[in-house]
């Protein structure tokens, strides 16, 4: 089957373009990539290097997003916002974004509904928010700010559970079902995280899906991870299982039509361990599965 050129516009109503992380210092990769992707996906924190002054993004990676010009659109996925953060959020990640926001146009932007932050220290992972009428608020109130200041359509995307989850006050689906009622945000919808917790903690994910707004969903997530000793962990390190694939394009057709893009993610790290035919092959392989009429 003939792949797509990017900003084809055949089946846009019904199927999704696609995706793909890209962190810079590989332009090599950036060159096998583009023509089988629609949009590339970045993240500031991964980007960013220690300055004399504090942090701010490579040089070499800011002139590669650019360099992309209508090759493809830039989307930007961040970490280190830390959201959740009962003290507040990061003001140096919402530093970095202005940086590259001031660089390249971006389609939308998202950030994980977590925090990474407890009493001013990094935690060293990321933990799922509970499900409580006073994160709701306090997180409406805070999408609400970063809408207000970047007039950019923002997503928030749903997190793996490292910890089984406290008594709240909502479902997971609920949660994210107020979240948007109240903001208008958009969802990213990591499937692989929704099988990490089928797995780890025994989540319905039935359940959840049949009660979660996809009209809402803009983006989806596809990835892999590793096993250990018996727990899935969110690390985006190998090519897709097919289960993951099978529930993404469940999603994207009960969804109807919202979902935009359905993004492949790869941690830099894992690249030279995949090698770059490999992954171009992933990119071929979720096109024909997921982005092109059976």
């Amino acid at each position: 089957m003939p792949e797509k050129a990017p900003h084809d516009t055949r089946d846009v109503a019904v199927r999704p373009g696609l995706g793909t992380t890209y962190l810079g210092h590989d332009p090599a990769l950036l060159a096998r990539v583009l023509p089988l992707v629609e949009y590339i996906e970045t993240t500031p924190d991964s980007i960013a290097q220690m300055k004399d002054h504090g942090v701010a993004l490579h040089r070499g990676c800011l002139a590669e997003l650019s360099s992309i010009g209508d090759a493809a659109r830039i989307i930007v996925h961040g970490i280190g916002l830390s959201i959740g953060s009962h003290s507040g959020w990061s003001d140096r990640y919402l530093q970095l974004l202005d940086e590259l926001l001031a660089h390249v146009d971006i389609a939308w932007h998202s950030e994980h509904l977590g925090y990474t932050i407890v009493d001013g220290e990094n935690i060293g992972t990321m933990l799922a928010m509970p499900k409580t009428r006073e994160a709701l608020d306090m997180l409406a109130e805070r999408i609400l700010a970063i809408q207000d200041r970047y007039r950019q359509p923002f997503l928030v995307e749903n997190i793996i559970h490292m910890l089984p989850d406290c008594p709240g006050d909502y479902s997971d689906a609920g949660f994210l079902n107020a979240l948007v009622d109240r903001t208008g945000c958009g969802l990213l919808l990591d499937v692989y995280n929704l099988e990490c917790d089928a797995h780890n903690h025994g989540f319905d994910t039935e359940a959840f899906l049949a009660e979660l707004d996809l009209t809402r969903v803009r983006e989806v997530h596809v990835a892999c991870g590793s096993n250990y000793r018996g727990f899935l962990l969110d690390a985006h390190s190998k090519t897709t299982r097919e289960s993951t694939i099978e529930l993404a394009r469940r999603v994207i057709e009960l969804a109807a039509g919202s979902v935009q893009v359905v993004t492949y993610e790869l941690l830099r790290e894992a690249v030279p361990m995949l090698g770059h035919d490999v992954i171009v092959d992933e990119l071929r392989r979720l096109r024909i599965a997921l982005c092109t009429e059976s």
